[in-house]
């Protein structure tokens, strides 16, 4: 087990930022929607399995946190802009995807609309922490 008492820094950040006008439930099943493919594309940002002291084995986790920022509509549109722009990995959640029941519709959902008309609710994106940090311009930490 790992003793050191330095803080670790990562230099990469994993964000979330939702909308700040919808109800908890949606910020909450988004939050875990959207963070759930930032492990494919970069398999570096989990770490070693779990288990507890009798062996139980546990799944691993990302081995730094998950940041969560909230703003307007615009704050978002103007986020999602920047990563494109930057080449981020990033994962959207439309508006459209709180009426869809399965992955199949929820693709189609966001194939339907051009990437400047997406009426985002909410966005994951992973990099460098400081393209990360000019992404999210304009966003404040969620409450």
């Amino acid at each position: 087990m790992e003793t050191g008492s330095a803080p670790v820094r990562f230099d990469t950040k994993i964000a979330v930022l939702l909308r700040d006008d919808l109800p908890t439930w949606q910020r909450l099943n988004m939050t875990a929607f959207l963070v759930s493919g930032i492990g494919q594309v970069a398999p570096e940002v989990i770490g070693e399995p779990y288990a507890d002291a009798d062996g139980t084995p546990y799944l691993p986790m990302f081995r730094q946190p998950v940041l969560v920022f909230s703003g307007a509509k615009e704050t978002l549109t103007a986020a999602h802009q920047r990563a494109v722009t930057r080449e981020l990995p990033l994962s959207v959640f439309t508006s459209d995807l709180f009426r869809t029941g399965n992955d199949r519709d929820n693709r189609a959902a966001v194939r339907a609309v051009p990437r400047d008309h997406l009426d985002l609710a909410g966005l994951a994106v992973y990099g460098p922490r400081n393209a990360v940090d000019k992404v999210l311009k304009g966003a404040r930490m969620h409450p």
